[in-house]
């Protein structure tokens, strides 16, 4: 069970956003907080597993929320979500020390899968802010392996994906069908079944092909 604390200080998204969550059964509310000193105060007291936070906060922003709270509890995860697209806002959050990025224009799914990967340790980027992503660190806009600093390897793991997703993933750009892939990871159908469903969610595509196309223009593989 996943322990989240909502950061957010409009009113119907914070409580839309709860709602949505609670209907899963691995996500737990532990609580909501409208504005940046209250959601530090809270997430130091709780110690949520992650904190799902707003950039546009008041009497502190959430980049600074997320800056005292990583300085307090490095483990404790942070989210990012927002509407706000901006460059500097993108790398001011990750060197503050946020653990993932999302925009509020996310479909459910989208936003359910990145709260359990950000939770279990794995790196998210919205599609739109992982372009920004890439093109500054080839640009060499970027640095990589410093405490505070993005540290994703170029074209890898930009999306969420587990390790073991890249494993399917590579298999799907290989032309394998779900029983080979099975086969060739010593892995139920089922299993398969729902990694290939996980990785077309968080590449926000719908079919493999797309999911090969976008995975070899990217570097994914």
């Amino acid at each position: 069970m996943v322990k989240v604390l909502i950061i957010e200080d409009q009113d119907m998204a914070r409580v839309a956003l709860s709602v949505v969550l609670s209907k899963n059964s691995n996500i737990e509310i532990a609580d909501m907080a409208v504005d940046g000193l209250e959601g530090v105060e809270k997430a130091l007291k709780l110690k949520p597993d992650l904190v799902i936070m707003d950039i546009g906060l008041p009497s502190i922003d959430g980049i600074e929320a997320t800056r005292r709270i990583k300085e307090e509890n490095p483990s404790i995860k942070v989210l990012m979500y927002t509407s706000r697209e901006d460059e500097n806002d993108i790398f001011d959050a990750f060197q503050a020390g946020a653990d993932g990025y999302i925009t509020k224009g996310a479909t459910v799914e989208q936003t359910i899968s990145a709260v359990l990967a950000v939770s279990e340790g794995t790196g998210w980027l919205d599609p739109a802010i992982a372009k920004v992503v890439l093109t500054n660190i080839r640009r060499g806009n970027v640095q990589e392996g410093r405490r505070g600093e993005i540290n994703y390897k170029l074209g890898k793991n930009l999306y969420g994906l587990t390790e073991r997703e890249m494993d399917v993933l590579a298999l799907i750009v290989d032309g394998l069908t779900n029983p080979q892939i099975s086969d060739k990871l010593c892995i139920t159908i089922s299993t398969t079944k729902t990694h290939v469903h996980s990785i077309l969610q968080k590449l926000y595509v719908r079919t493999r092909a797309k999911a090969t196309a976008m995975a070899m223009k990217e570097g994914l593989v």
